[in-house]
């Protein structure tokens, strides 16, 4: 049997309430009791008093015991004439008792007033069988035991009524915060990972509430992770067969133009030497495409930094005489910066962010390299005059397919973050007054564990 958490928590609530009550009208009763008890014991004192020993009964000791008291008094003798405080005749009264103890078990109407009436025979009497009756209004004693149940029976009725008022509110409030949780969760359910509202009060509901914050932000990103996973996948699937085949050509390309070199010689025009190196660019960017998305032990050994880095230089040098760029070099003072490493995962590194570079400068832009070593750490840093990356990708720069660029894919940094930290390195990127700068650090020694290239 399903019970929501309002019932839960109001159902006890109640019992609690409930049992207030019974406990403030058992309290109520009581006083009730009392005060009835108290009013026979003052009447009892007094019928004990007169019937101790001999009293003068008149008018004015009657009116007298009336103000002490608050009761009216009937004296009455065998003959049926009598006197007392009462202005009419009173109608049936109670028989006589011996015992001054009263009951008032039965009310006695007198004119318009109703009474508690007992009687009790005075043993002192001049007149043997002289009957004393003792009137006390009712209402004195409704009022009297009105005024003392009031107070117990006021707090509790209030008490109960203020705690069920307090304990409904309460319990709406916190089932209303219970059920936007429980919107929020099916939402992130139905895949949107938006944060949750916060509540101002600090309590395990805001721990709650943080947690599915926390939950969602981590569903995003794994979805997001998941996405990216599966664009990978088929873009290794779509690219996989045509990138082989366009190397293919390309390398037979290169090829058909190295046996023309040979065979025709040219001392001073160099476009065959140009062509080689663009065929060369086509393949290390096909072959990037080929190594997307596979596990790659890097074969590490020595290797100079400036060579690599110049070597690539080579390969976009008709690239920036064509958008009239101009390459500044700033190299080491060291005659070989030698480190260890995967030359050819490493020209793949430099490649991209050469080319990231190149295309973020633009036409009569400029360029900047300069590599040394800086605490036992070999760097590479490039500048170049470009504008920078936009807000928007500027934070997440170097996931896949995140890119700025109208054309571009987005694989570039990404696959250099992945080479250099799989060399056990990093790069990272700052914007320098009007330039960009790209910083890659690089360990020189093979103390760095062998990390899989992915």
């Amino acid at each position: 049997m399903r019970i929501s958490i309002r019932y839960q928590l109001l159902l006890p609530l109640l019992a609690l309430m409930l049992g207030l009550v019974g406990v403030s009208t058992w309290s109520a009763y009581s006083s009730g009791q009392r005060a009835r008890r108290q009013i026979e014991n003052q009447i009892d004192d007094i019928a004990t008093t007169v019937n101790a020993r001999y009293f003068p009964l008149d008018g004015q000791i009657l009116r007298l015991m009336k103000g002490l008291s608050g009761a009216d008094f009937l004296v009455r003798e065998p003959d049926g004439i009598g006197v007392g405080t009462l202005s009419d005749e009173p109608g049936n009264l109670p028989a006589p008792s011996d015992s001054p103890t009263q009951h008032f078990d039965k009310p006695v109407r007198v004119g318009n007033t109703s009474y508690l009436c007992g009687g009790v025979r005075l043993k002192h009497a001049v007149r043997p069988g002289t009957v004393l009756y003792i009137f006390y209004p009712e209402s004195l004693w409704r009022d009297a035991v009105w005024e003392a149940i009031s107070p117990a029976l006021t707090l509790g009725i209030v008490g109960s009524v203020i705690s069920i008022v307090l304990s409904v509110l309460l319990t709406q409030q916190l089932s209303r915060r219970v059920l936007e949780l429980e919107r929020r969760t099916r939402l992130i359910a139905e895949g949107d990972f938006s944060p949750l509202p916060l509540p101002s009060r600090n309590d395990e509901l805001l721990d709650l509430g943080r947690s599915v914050n926390e939950m969602a932000q981590r569903l995003a990103q794994f979805q997001e992770t998941s996405r990216q996973t599966e664009r990978l996948r088929l873009l290794g699937q779509v690219s996989g067969g045509l990138a082989h085949q366009l190397r293919n050509g390309v390398t037979g390309a290169r090829l058909a133009v190295q046996l023309h070199a040979q065979d025709c010689p040219a001392k001073e025009d160099d476009s065959l030497a140009v062509a080689l190196r663009q065929l060369s660019l086509v393949e290390l960017h096909l072959k990037r495409f080929l190594d997307l998305g596979k596990t790659i032990e890097l074969q590490r050994r020595p290797c100079d930094l400036g060579l690599l880095v110049r070597e690539t230089l080579d390969l976009l040098v008709p690239q920036c005489r064509h958008a009239h760029i101009d390459v500044r070099l700033a190299p080491s003072e060291l005659p070989a910066l030698e480190l260890m490493g995967d030359a050819s995962q490493l020209g793949h590194l430099f490649l991209n962010v050469l080319t990231n570079a190149i295309e973020a400068a633009g036409p009569n832009g400029w360029l900047e390299v300069r590599w040394g070593e800086a605490r036992e750490q070999a760097f590479v840093e490039i500048r170049d005059s470009g504008l920078g990356p936009t807000p928007a990708v500027a934070q997440r720069l170097f996931e896949p397919f995140v890119t700025g660029k109208r054309e571009g894919v987005g694989l570039g940094l990404a696959v250099a973050r992945q080479v250099a930290e799989a060399h056990g390195g990093s790069i990272l990127w700052t914007r320098e007054g009007n330039c960009t700068c790209f910083r890659i650090e690089l360990p020189r020694r093979a103390s760095v564990s062998l990390t899989p290239l992915q």
